[in-house]
């Protein structure tokens, strides 16, 4: 069948002309301060829900390990066919084939076990205190990735910024010639370099805008919202002084620091390991007792019997077991105790990276503050110089371009100190608010 163009266009044509004249609505901007960044981060992050359900675990392990001290009472019940004489009715002649039905309850308690138990309880609740150490730490780290996230936010608007005047100065630059070339004041090559400069500043803006973009998308995936929602800063980049020295910094992290804390609770909880060990050479003294009930009916509850005794178990020999177990978990203390002296170098090191990374950016910034006045003076005097005629048009651009660049550097400066603060927080243990 042959289609009609023509029929289909005028068809379709009023319901595209519907469709643009339908104002499209966009969601409000989310608007958002740090804190409310760093506040949604530790809310929807799931690192931070993985860290807590961990913590859930550990509590529930320790009530485990508790229980383990306590009663413990057990029912059992059987129906059989069988032609074994009854336990209520012994005898040595054969007997016809019957049913059988029988009901038993059991109860344990540990009276000693050579601390093994109470070994076990210290521990879980050790690894609790490690379960609640490793949420802290997940919230620090957490802190810092919203915090970067939204100064990377910060910088790539300072910096779109900062691409978009370059693109309006060399666009402004490029009319004021072009209105001399065809006076025939300059030659064509003035005009020329400057097209090519305006379109490397335009590929820079583009390149600035898709940066914005990613910022964006990244501290969403960090605050768990949507990639693509639209958010608005509150906050912009300040200079806060700092007063600490690196010793302070470093005595402070090894008091905050919850990895520490963690790291001395594991060496304690290896220790714990060695005790349980040890226990195997102690003896187990447990109480049970139990009542049967046993019947050829169902549900077998005709005869009750009943029994309470006292177990005592202990090693003789195992070849060496328990002795070889005591050594692998000795040294496993000496291991951990050798993490814990490993993780005190590396915050020391964190720390003091942090530190001199920061007064480094403090250095630059200054530098880069006088140079980005220089550049604009020296700007304002090329053009000065080339309206005049004692100048040239590639002073111009090049004057530009400085300012540009210095720009750049003192955003970059701005951003590294602010960041670099952060990660000083960060490794020094600065609590959550």
């Amino acid at each position: 069948m042959k289609l009609n163009h023509k029929h289909y266009i005028q068809t379709l044509l009023p319901f595209f002309f519907s469709m643009c004249l339908v104002t499209p609505t966009f969601a409000t901007p989310l608007s958002l301060s740090l804190d409310d960044s760093i506040a949604l981060t530790l809310k929807n992050n799931h690192k931070i829900r993985i860290s807590q359900n961990a913590q859930e675990e550990s509590a529930w392990t320790v009530q485990r390990a508790q229980s383990l001290k306590s009663f413990n009472v057990t029912y059992s019940h059987t129906d059989m066919r069988t032609d074994q004489p009854p336990s209520y009715a012994p005898t040595l002649e054969p007997v016809p084939i019957y049913n059988y039905s029988a009901n038993q309850l059991n109860l344990t308690l540990p009276l000693y076990s050579g601390r093994k138990l109470e070994n076990m309880i210290d521990q879980a609740k050790l690894g609790q205190t490690v379960s609640t150490l490793n949420v802290k730490t997940v919230q620090q780290q957490l802190t810092l990735e919203a915090t970067t996230g939204y100064f990377k936010i910060l910088q790539a608007q300072n910096l779109l910024v900062i691409a978009k005047q370059t693109v309006d100065d060399f666009t402004t630059h490029l009319q004021d010639i072009q209105v001399k070339f065809d006076a025939g004041i300059i030659p064509l090559p003035d005009v020329l370099q400057t097209k090519v400069k305006l379109a490397n500043a335009q590929d820079g803006l583009i390149k600035a805008q898709n940066n914005l973009d990613l910022a964006i998308y990244s501290l969403n995936n960090v605050m768990g919202l949507p990639l693509r929602g639209e958010i608005k800063l509150k906050d912009d980049f300040t200079y806060r002084p700092y007063s600490h020295s690196l010793d302070e910094c470093i005595h402070l992290a090894f008091i905050n620091r919850p990895d520490i804390h963690a790291a001395d609770t594991n060496i304690t909880i290896k220790e714990d390991s060695v005790k349980i060990a040890q226990s195997g050479n102690q003896p187990a003294i447990n109480l049970f007792g139990n009542n049967t009930w046993d019947d050829t009916k169902f549900p077998g509850n005709k005869d009750s019997k009943w029994l309470v005794g006292v177990n005592v178990e202990m090693n003789v020999f195992d070849s060496g077991r328990t002795a070889s177990q005591i050594k692998v978990v000795q040294s496993g203390v000496s291991t951990s105790q050798e993490q814990a002296k490993k993780i005190r170098d590396d915050i020391s090191l964190e720390v003091s990276t942090a530190y001199l990374n920061m007064k480094e950016a403090i250095k630059r910034m200054d530098t880069n503050l006088v140079a980005v006045e220089q550049a604009d003076t020296d700007l304002k005097l090329s053009k000065q110089r080339y309206d005049a005629g004692v100048g040239t048009n590639l002073d111009v651009m090049d004057a530009e371009l400085a300012l540009a660049q210095t720009k750049t550097n003192y955003m970059q400066a701005l951003y590294d100190y602010n960041t670099d603060r952060a990660q000083l927080d960060k490794a020094m243990g600065i609590t959550v608010q």
